[in-house]
């Protein structure tokens, strides 16, 4: 896929997943882009820093963790979209309110890299002392 394809699927998934109405949310197309073996790396030197390998893992262990934590499902509405070949760069922000009543409105920076219409792998950057304040230090694996 071209640059310019793979900048359309990103901004289609965060089109779908942002919507500020719960129900009409949909996650399908994010899952769906999310190849079975894909990384997600939590850059950083913090609880969190870790590499979530393979699809499961990514959507249970990272995004379950975080949604056991919201009131909602996550939102993150991006607002600019940079690509380049296989690469997708994309600055978001968080609009979420914890179970315990704090902001988790996080800034992001979303580095994924597709192949063949896939997500491969993110990297995401992000507010690190916020993330263990609003959401607390990531469990230790079992």
């Amino acid at each position: 896929m071209s640059a310019a394809d793979n900048k359309k699927l990103m901004q289609e998934i965060f089109v779908s997943a942002g919507d500020p109405d719960p129900a009409a949310r949909d996650r399908s197309l994010f899952t769906a882009s999310l190849a079975d073996d894909a990384k997600w790396i939590v850059t950083g030197q913090y609880s969190w820093s870790r590499i979530f390998t393979g699809k499961q893992s990514i959507l249970n262990d990272l995004h379950g963790h975080v949604r056991s934590r919201l009131v909602e499902r996550a939102r993150t509405l991006a607002h600019r979209f940079i690509a380049d070949g296989d690469h997708v760069v994309v600055e978001a922000k968080g609009d979420n309110v914890t179970k315990a009543g704090v902001r988790y409105d996080n800034d992001y920076c979303l580095v994924f890299r597709l192949e063949n219409g896939k997500i491969k792998e993110v990297r995401e950057y992000c507010d690190s002392i916020l993330t263990e304040r609003a959401l607390g230090p990531f469990p230790q694996a079992q």
